[in-house]
């Protein structure tokens, strides 16, 4: 009998970051440790589709997606698995833990984590609660509201509210000066983020951010540095050192994150005295207020004029492809991603330990 524990990697989704979540996924997949794990792959097609998946070439390739496979989470706790079904045949396949590679909705703000909390089985990353909360950048503003540390001042738009748009428009106008962000309040990797620099763009930023999301969260601009900090660990999470972003673009929009060859990272950026600990400070006290466990990425700016800190939003699945800051910033602290995934999956476990 096999002392290997059964890891199902599942990958995709039905968000707007279904092939960034491939690509991560893929990064995952080739830092386990065949040695210690048994890997069992499930793809999400866009329509919601659950796909046994052969190998990561088929996911790189996306191969994939022709599967005839389909993979079901099963919610019996004695066989704590996955139920195959193909041609008519059914299949049990045995799971110690989960390892969830999806961005954005159905797979970062809880929905899929409440899943496997029913079905009673091991999952890396964030719980429900920290996972839906975080996904909503909305109400990670009114928690870290309490928290004494800075973040930009925002306007919170509802689909209601865009029933009359003139009138959210005077209410970003009386609060915000222009340019302002302007952003679905549960979309990830910059989708539908827009910049308004008049009235004119701000009608069409919030039109386009509807499109994504029922709440529109509208943000002064910070001029400034971009930085990010990862955090990982359970009940005692750690930070690592401070990595800076820095766009090829006006801000770090999707576009700019994985299309422009131009954006680079800093994982050695050099800040004034004491910066350095106050972000890390300020990150896992945002994890730990937010009931983060596992993993999260939290970003910031370094306001140009008073060198402040500002907290912008936090990712409680980071982007794991070979230029997500996630991964990188722990390398450069001398974890690699075998050792990275391999905490990953630890700390899993150590969620049931009271």
């Amino acid at each position: 009998m096999s002392n290997k524990l059964t890891v199902a990697v599942v990958f995709g989704g039905q968000s707007s970051e279904h092939e960034v979540s491939c690509v991560s996924g893929v990064t995952i997949m080739k830092a386990l440790d065949l040695e210690k794990y048994e890997v069992i792959l499930v793809g999400i097609t866009k329509e919601g589709q659950w796909l046994l998946t052969e190998s990561i070439a088929d996911v790189e390739s996306g191969a994939w997606r022709e599967s005839k496979a389909q993979a079901i989470i099963s919610p019996d706790a004695q066989t704590h698995g996955l139920i195959i079904i193909e041609d008519g045949n059914i299949q049990k396949k045995k799971i110690d833990v989960i390892f969830p590679v999806l961005h954005g909705m159905y797979g970062e703000d809880g929905t899929i984590q409440g899943l496997f909390e029913l079905c009673q089985i091991p999952y890396v990353g964030c719980g429900v609660l920290a996972s839906s909360v975080s996904m909503d950048k909305w109400y990670t503003k009114i928690v870290v509201d309490d928290l004494g540390i800075r973040q930009a001042k925002y306007v919170p738009i509802s689909h209601i509210d865009m029933h009359d748009l003139s009138g959210c428009v005077e209410k970003v106008e009386r609060t915000l000066e222009y340019p302002v962000f302007v952003k679905p309040s549960k979309a990830g990797s910059s989708v539908g983020v827009n910049k308004a620099h008049n009235r004119e763009e701000l009608i069409d930023a919030l039109n386009e951010a509807i499109k994504h999301d029922i709440h529109i969260l509208v943000e002064e601009t910070i001029v400034g540095r971009e930085i990010e900090c990862a955090v990982l660990g359970g009940y005692m999470p750690e930070a690592s050192d401070v990595g800076e972003v820095l766009s090829a673009e006006d801000f770090y929009s999707y576009d700019a994150k994985y299309n422009n060859q131009a954006s680079k990272t800093d994982l050695h950026p050099v800040f004034p005295e004491g910066k350095l600990d106050e972000v890390r400070k300020d990150a896992v006290e945002i994890f730990k207020a937010l009931d983060g466990f596992g993993c999260a990425r939290v970003d910031f700016f370094m306001e140009k004029e008073t060198n402040e800190i500002v907290f912008n939003e936090i990712n409680t699945l980071p982007g794991f492809t070979s230029i997500s800051m996630y991964p990188m910033l722990w390398n450069e602290k001398g974890v690699d991603n075998r050792e990275l995934v391999d905490r990953m999956i630890q700390h899993a476990f150590e969620r049931y330990v009271r």
